[in-house]
Parts: structure tokens; C-alpha cells; sequence
């Protein structure tokens, strides 16, 4: 799990400059701001778009980390019932 979320990371960085590039019509008008002094609101555009583009992945991850530990508890559940019955056939 490390690992993956290390090599989630490392893409991340790796593709920073066309995450944050957006698309044409927004960075047009984030100029336009910028040029007329309106620092702000390209900065908070910037960590809107970035926040809208990771929630759904998060999102899948949270279910994926959920879906794992379910699962390996049912197997661990299994498991326990499988080493019973044979104790009690045995």
C-alpha cells in the first residue's frame, strides 16, 4: 500500500506542470485577473481545480483500502471456521 501511494505521489510531481496548467478558458481569465491585480482568485482556482480533480480518486481509494479489509477479514473469518471443524472431526 506504501508503495503504491508512493508511486500515486510520484506521479503526481512528476506531471506537476500540466496539472496545474487547467484548462485554456480558465487560465484566460486568470490572467485577465492577474493583469488587473487580483492575485487571489488564481490561487484559490488553482487548488479548486486540483481538489475537484483528486476527490473522485480518493474517493475510489477509500472504497479499494474498504473492500481489502473486508475481504481479508472474511478470509481470516473462513480460515478460523475451516481449523474448527477439522479440530472437531479430528
Amino acid at each position: 500500500m506504501k508503495k503504491l501511494l508512493f508511486l500515486v505521489f510520484a506521479f503526481l510531481f512528476i506531471n506537476l506542470n500540466e496539472i496545474l496548467a487547467q484548462c485554456a478558458m480558465c487560465r484566460a481569465t486568470v490572467e485577465n485577473n492577474v493583469n488587473n491585480g487580483e492575485i487571489g482568485i488564481a490561487s484559490s482556482l488553482n487548488f479548486g481545480i486540483l481538489y475537484l480533480f483528486a476527490a473522485p480518486y480518493l474517493v475510489a481509494m477509500v472504497i479499494g483500502v474498504l473492500w481489502y479489509r473486508n475481504s481479508k477479514k472474511q478470509n481470516r473469518k473462513i480460515n478460523i471456521k475451516e481449523l474448527l471443524s477439522r479440530r472437531q472431526h479430528s
